[in-house]
């Protein structure tokens, strides 16, 4: 190896281990004592998991328990929502014939430059008008209808891979007499488990990270979602527990770094198989 590439590996190593310091500091810092916090050290002398035990039932009257509950709870409801909407609503942008159809998949594209918080107070205001307000209803319904976080990528992906499909086992499930959700549900649907699983993958940790919105929409404790939680731990009239609250931080990543690690492999085939068909 030159002078030059050993140079550039020097760089890159130096600049990893500065991207990856504050990481190391937090995970460090949620085995420390609260004495301990404000030393130079990235690891503690000696770790305790005293943060986790007292940082589980830290919140008087609930534990953690109760919000991964209800976290699951209202992701498991705008998953299941999501996939069902955006696999029909791409599957007539890409197969049915209607007027118009451009036009209208022109107009759900257009929706990606629309910033969220553009239609945040008039979905607010539609929502209370509902008497939706500290519900899950706010999350579950617009992405039952295809909306919601991500629904117009996860749609524009779906119509890509339906695209890919050949029309010809359209034409012979006609000939056998399917309907055109019958060439859905037994043809298409069975063939779109590789990009199926990637909104599946984008979907549950986008909604996981969706602290604005359960903050705006939840109001009662017992409603509250992991993230919400963590923020009781802030409180401006007392002392902040700060080595219970990076210990809770810590443990509310963990679902997710287990479904990206574990689907980690349908994620790159099912963005993979898109490009390639579409």
């Amino acid at each position: 190896m030159n002078k030059k590439k050993w140079l550039g590996h020097l760089f890159l190593i130096i600049l990893s281990l500065i991207m990856v310091y504050p990481i190391l500091w937090w995970i460090g810092a949620a085995f420390k004592t609260n004495d301990e916090l404000n030393s130079v050290n990235i690891f503690p002398s000696s770790p305790t998991l005293t943060n986790f035990i007292d940082g589980w039932t830290a919140i008087a009257g609930f534990s953690f328990t109760h919000f991964y509950i209800n976290t699951f709870a209202l992701i498991l409801g705008v998953l299941f929502t999501t996939l069902i909407s955006c696999s029909l609503v791409a599957f007539a942008f890409a197969r049915l014939d209607f007027p118009l159809r451009n036009f209208w998949f022109a107009i759900v594209l257009v929706t990606l430059m629309l910033p969220s918080q553009v239609t945040l107070v008039p979905q607010y205001d539609l929502f209370n008008a509902f008497g939706w307000i500290n519900t899950y209803l706010p999350f579950i319904v617009p992405h039952s209808l295809a909306g919601g976080i991500g629904g117009t990528f996860f749609i524009f992906l779906l119509v890509q891979f339906i695209r890919g499909i050949p029309r010809e086992l359209d034409e012979a499930a006609k000939m056998d007499g399917c309907s055109w959700f019958g060439i859905y549900f037994r043809i298409i649907l069975p063939l779109m488990k590789p990009p199926l699983v990637t909104v599946g993958i984008y979907c549950f940790l986008w909604n996981w990270d969706d602290f604005l919105g359960h903050l705006i929409y939840i109001n009662s404790v017992d409603k509250y979602t992991v993230g919400l939680a963590l923020k009781m731990f802030v409180d401006s009239n007392s002392a902040v527990p700060w080595g219970q609250l990076f210990a809770m931080s810590l443990v509310s990543i963990i679902p997710a770094i287990i479904i990206f690690f574990f689907a980690q492999r349908h994620l790159v085939e099912g963005v993979a198989t898109t490009g390639l068909k579409g």
